[in-house]
């Protein structure tokens, strides 16, 4: 379980790198969360490492996501008061704005091609390197690296249109 849970912090520490200084989710508050997600699910405690590792970069990911949502629905009233914000809350409010784009785009991805969209999640959200991936997949390698190639470009031209 140490190990685990320490990959796992290594996981969502990567998710708070990215984020930048306006992350409003911690390390721990994100694995407790996928974990809480993941818990007595025994089609995840049953089919081995790759399959954890992948189940946990999409519950990180909704994780990630409901935060954002949140995020926004403050920014649109929520049952809080009107301040005046500073730079800070600003680069949060446009995080949480391309992270639900990214959302959006990856639900789309998935409704074209299943795998290229389990690619981007092992490998951005799960942070899962080539090799690993292509395991967690039962594909070459190499077709991880072409679908990782197409994905990115798919999703950025989705990007750019929404």
């Amino acid at each position: 379980m140490e190990l685990i849970y320490d990959e796992l912090r290594a996981l969502a520490h990567g998710f708070r790198a990215r984020e930048g200084a306006g992350s409003t989710l911690h390390t721990t508050e994100i694995v407790h969360e996928a974990w809480l997600r993941l818990a007595g699910d025994e089609r995840v405690e049953s089919r081995g490492r790759a399959y954890f590792f992948g189940a946990a970069a999409r519950a990180m990911r909704r994780v990630l996501v409901d935060a954002a949502r949140r995020r926004g629905a403050l920014k649109r009233g929520g049952d809080v008061a009107l301040v005046t914000l500073g730079e800070d809350s600003v680069s949060v409010d446009t995080h949480a704005s391309h992270l639900l784009d990214l959302d959006r785009a990856l639900s789309a991805l998935e409704a074209e091609d299943v795998r290229l969209a389990r690619v981007v999640e092992l490998r951005f959200f799960g942070g899962l390197g080539v090799e690993e991936t292509a395991r967690a997949l039962g594909v070459s390698p190499r077709t991880v690296k072409g679908d990782w190639a197409l994905a990115r470009a798919w999703l950025q031209e989705a990007m750019e249109g929404s």
